[in-house]
């Protein structure tokens, strides 16, 4: 495998990575919400 085709690689894996990390964060803040919005109405 050559030096370019790991970089290649190398920058999917991050923006895989990357992407994964937001998707896990926006759900974490729709959870979040949806909790406080749970709570909000209980009262």
């Amino acid at each position: 495998m050559t030096p370019e085709e790991q970089q290649l690689i190398r920058k999917r894996q991050r923006d895989r990575a990357r992407l994964t990390a937001l998707l896990l964060g926006g759900f974490v803040v729709l959870m979040f919400a949806i909790t406080i919005a749970k709570m909000a109405v209980g009262r």
